[in-house]
């Protein structure tokens, strides 16, 4: 990590309105040393909203495509700061951050916070833990304490915002209430709840949710067709198959595109490995080659998924049939 006088450069940079902020500085904010924290944070008042802003969404796009990088210590010491927009994506900096010291302070933020915005991000912090929980890699007490928060929330009178995120937060989730409130959200007017619906169909791995997920598969608003082709990913729902291969064929939107050749490196099966070669084949962009030769990656290990369960036994029926 850079020393207290190569980070005061960054600052610097940070703070020079009239110049972008380099991209190459923004590896710096990763797995901060205190020294560069605490100097960030003095002159954090000084940098404009815009700014901020701006910065700590490319920090979240780089945390996600560069698993290396690091940003909690930056996102819990902004979890306070006066700007509510600052403290969304302060959140957002640690929604993939497992420490389970966060779940009282997002159980709070999403009782608490005075921005609806705030609330809804710290309640979509809180389904990573319901599905630590579900793993057995959190306490059930926890678990069972988050689950009844984002239940409450879900069934309010809340903003709707904030409802919906504690049902996509909630997908993870086994308890018996889910489904109940995930089947009222699909046949909702309003098309973001159909959509928080689909999110959270694709987060329970449930195949009790094919046929809503079949019927959304072209669905002419983009949110709805996005979630249901990943949910159909999400399930690797064979069914959906063809119908993705269709979309593929004709779509020509590169990030609609991407959405479905994820979804069908997650469900692979026939067509879909020389269907991808015949993309990769034609395709002449090189950020589009390489996400489609990390699908055919993704493709690998989804069919030897597909191999092992070719062999899958169930040990007492087959001691029974031998017997």
């Amino acid at each position: 990590m850079p020393s207290e006088p190569i980070f005061q450069t960054v600052i610097d940079a940070l703070l020079d309105a009239k110049k972008p902020f380099p991209a190459r500085y923004l590896q710096t904010f990763s797995d901060l040393e205190p020294a560069s924290l605490k100097l960030l944070l003095k002159a954090w008042p000084k940098v404009s909203s815009r700014r901020k802003q701006s910065l700590l969404e490319d920090l979240k796009d780089l945390a996600e495509s560069d698993t290396l990088t690091c940003f909690d210590d930056l996102g819990r010491a902004l979890l306070s700061d006066p700007d509510a927009s600052v403290r969304v994506l302060a959140i957002r900096l640690l929604w993939e951050c497992k420490d389970r010291k966060l779940v009282p302070v997002f159980l709070k933020t999403l009782e608490t916070d005075e921005s609806p915005e705030v609330r809804a991000a710290s309640a979509s912090g809180l389904g990573l833990f319901v599905n630590l929980g579900e793993l057995d890699e959190l306490p059930a007490g926890i678990l069972h304490t988050v689950e009844d928060a984002l239940l409450e929330a879900a069934t309010s009178k809340e903003p709707t915002l904030i409802r919906r995120h504690a049902l996509e937060a909630l997908g993870f989730s086994s308890r018996p209430e889910v489904p109940p409130l995930i089947e009222a959200a699909i046949h909702h007017k309003d098309p973001d709840w159909v959509a928080s619906a689909l999110f959270a169909m694709g987060r329970s791995s449930d195949e009790r949710w094919e046929k809503y997920i079949l019927a959304r598969l072209h669905h002419p608003n983009e949110d709805i067709r996005r979630e249901a082709i990943r949910a159909a990913g999400e399930i690797g729902l064979p069914s959906a198959r063809q119908a993705l291969l269709d979309l593929l064929e004709d779509e020509e939107e590169p990030e609609p595109r991407r959405q479905v050749i994820r979804a069908l490196s997650r469900i692979g099966g026939e067509g879909v490995r020389d269907r991808l070669e015949e993309v990769l084949l034609t395709e002449t962009d090189d950020e589009e080659i390489e996400f489609i030769e990390e699908a055919m990656d993704n493709l690998v290990f989804t069919e030897g998924l597909e191999e092992l369960d070719m062999f899958d036994f169930d040990p007492d029926k087959d001691l029974d049939e031998e017997g």
